[in-house]
């Protein structure tokens, strides 16, 4: 007499899988590309208040262009928290620590960049309030200026050498997972200490902002995030990498054990 019969395997919904996955890949490639279109303009906007000494003792004609700024600038931080907030569930799966650590570098950028963003609505605040009526004017210009060092010292630190952070976190993932074409992610892993040498370099006095090597050292890491945030928005991951697979790069890559033999397991309800 037969025995039981084994109840059939069944296979996971890769359908699903692979349409959530597409899912966050378009959410992450959205969020990067929002980060361009906010911190381009947000540069421009704040333009009048970095560049004139005595913006603060002004008549202000430019307050409504820098609040706008401020806040394009706060929407290019919390875009960048949810570049790695949507990728989570998907490189976690690679490297829990390093996937972390990309949302905790966002999380980082965000913050420096919001004491710029206060930096420049103080100068604001300052000249609309009224707070320099009988003041020495020279005095009040200086404590402008020093407003205007924060943020400069902000955005050096923050979105300046931020993405460097990031690049060895995500790229590192994003090549060891085999998400997307490898180039991408190898631009951020050459742009990272290049971008890392200029941020140093800066500080120490060693060049300065404008500077050729400050160029050619963020232009790496400029295209690895806007090649990315293309690739994510149009293309999404790749749905044959190993990590969406059910495994590992690492795991998928490595040889079996030499001598080993794969013992099958026996038959459900059955007896030899």
């Amino acid at each position: 007499m037969a025995g039981p019969r084994a109840a059939p395997h069944r296979e996971p919904r890769k359908d699903i899988v692979v349409t959530s996955t597409r899912r966050l890949a378009l959410a992450a490639g959205v969020f990067y590309l929002l980060t361009f279109a906010f911190s381009i303009p947000a540069y421009f906007l704040y333009e009048p208040v970095l560049t004139d000494p005595g913006y603060i003792v002004g008549n202000g004609g430019a307050d409504t262009r820098i609040i706008l700024g401020a806040i394009f600038e706060m929407l290019t931080a919390l875009a960048g928290i949810g570049t790695a907030v949507a990728v989570y569930p998907v490189v976690r799966r690679q490297s829990e620590a390093l996937s972390l650590g990309f949302i905790t570098t966002r999380i980082y950028e965000a913050a420096v960049m919001m004491i710029a963003v206060i930096a420049l609505l103080a100068i604001v605040s300052l000249r609309q309030e009224g707070a320099i009526a009988g003041s020495n004017a020279a005095a009040v210009t200086a404590v402008g200026q020093m407003l205007v060092d924060v943020r400069d010292h902000s955005a050096r630190l923050g979105p300046g050498l931020a993405p460097a952070l990031n690049a060895l976190c995500f790229a590192y993932v994003l090549y060891r997972a085999r998400l997307v074409p490898r180039i991408i992610p190898t631009l951020g892993l050459i742009g990272a200490p290049l971008l890392l040498a200029s941020v140093i370099g800066r500080m120490l006095g060693l060049h300065g902002d404008q500077s050729a090597f400050a160029a050619i050292s963020l232009a790496p890491i400029f295209f690895w995030e806007l090649s990315i945030g293309l690739w994510m928005t149009f293309k999404g991951f790749n749905p044959a990498a190993p990590i969406l697979a059910g495994g590992s790069a690492d795991r998928a890559s490595a040889p079996a054990s030499a001598g080993v033999a794969q013992t099958p397991a026996p038959a459900e309800g059955g007896t030899a």
